[in-house]
Parts: C-alpha cells; structure tokens; sequence
C-alpha cells in the first residue's frame, strides 16, 4: 500500500474572508498557486491553493460544516486513487466517506480524490492531480 504515496498533498484550513486570507499567507512568504471558483455540482465551495513553506494550503471558503474544526483534512498524493483506495480496503480500512472516487476535471486543472476518516475522526485525501 505505501508503493503508492507520493508525499503531503497540502493542509486544508476553512476560511470566513478569501481574500484576507490569501494576502495573510502571501504577507508570511506564502504565494498563491492555484484558485477555483465555486462552481456547482461538482464544487460548492471557493478553494485556494497558496504554496507555503515548502507544502500547500488549500483554503476552502466558509460556512465550516457542523462538527468539523478550522482544520478539516489532509491529503496525500497518491500515484493512484484506486489503486492505493483497494490496497486501504483490503488492510481493513472500512471508512470511505463515498461508495467511489470523486473526479473533478476542472478543479485547480483536473483531479481525483478519494476521502476516508481516520481513527480520531479525521479526514484522509487521497489525491491524484491529473
């Protein structure tokens, strides 16, 4: 199963202003990478991608879900999304949070990914950018 990480994807952080956001994080050394628009069905929400120190932030604009942190997953890059998501399943990990992987071909140019909730609670991405 570990044949398929590729390395931290990024840390995803909810965020009520964009915009400030965005310029805090620049204002710290950070740049912004990658920005998407909401666009329903496939996105509901805002997302931003800044690079800083040296791994990603995924910004994704608020209201934060009920019961969910400022903090709300983190993803690691997978050289395969089915590949790594049957080699989890076949280890006994039983908590994917859909029955199938998610494509978003027009998100920050094209991904997949694939959720499922770790022991404590968190949530666990796994991300391949296309």
């Amino acid at each position: 199963m570990k044949q398929h990480y590729q390395g931290l994807g990024h840390i995803a952080v909810y965020t009520a202003d964009m915009d400030a956001s965005i310029a805090f994080y620049e204002k710290i050394g950070g740049r912004l990478h990658l920005w998407a628009p909401a666009c329903p069905p496939e996105q509901q929400r805002e997302l931003a991608l800044v690079e800083f120190g040296g791994f990603l932030v995924e910004l994704i604009a608020a209201p934060v879900p009920e019961g969910e942190g400022c903090i709300p997953h983190f993803a690691v890059y997978v050289d395969d999304v089915d590949q790594a998501a049957a080699a989890l399943k076949a280890a006994g990990v039983d908590t994917f949070r859909t029955p199938e992987k998610c494509v978003m071909p027009n998100t920050f140019g094209g991904l997949e990914n694939w959720f499922f909730t770790g022991p404590s609670g968190e949530q666990i991405e796994l991300l391949k950018m296309l």
